[in-house]
């Protein structure tokens, strides 16, 4: 099995939800991996949010944790130092708790890509100066 993917929640709510412009793309990019898909509960709560209006999306949420389709893989609470680091650090961006969460995942998981929409991992940093191996649109 590949390494890991550290999955963001624009690409997990476009994965879910069929209306969304980013769907077809998320769709081939999980049919092409062959590995875990990694997040952490700030994200979870981020995708909740973005498909709180759609019972489908939360039963389909759920089931993906629920069957390890989408492993919960970070303690906040271990890595607080290092994520309250990185987010200190992109204040001027600025950094999402779970985007910093991502970044700090993709540090201890040195093969692991990103998967996201946001061009703001264009500019984070792994170790402070490393470029994020990224799955994102062209």
């Amino acid at each position: 099995m590949a390494d890991p993917v550290v999955l963001d929640a624009g690409p997990l709510v476009a994965f879910i939800n069929r209306g969304d412009q980013y769907h077809e793309w998320a769709c081939g990019w999980v049919r092409h991996l062959n590995c875990k898909l990694l997040t952490c509960d700030a994200v979870v709560s981020e995708t909740f949010f973005l498909v709180q209006h759609n019972p489908v999306g939360i039963t389909t949420l759920l089931s993906y944790l629920d069957e390890g389709i989408v492993l919960l893989d970070f303690n906040l609470g271990a890595h607080l130092s290092s994520v309250t680091a990185l987010m200190r650090n992109y204040r001027d961006i600025p950094m999402a708790l779970a985007d910093a969460c991502l970044v700090r995942m993709s540090e201890l998981q040195p093969g692991a890509r990103i998967f996201n929409l946001d061009s703001d991992f264009q500019r984070y940093r792994r170790h402070g100066r490393q470029t994020l191996p990224l799955i994102h649109p062209a």
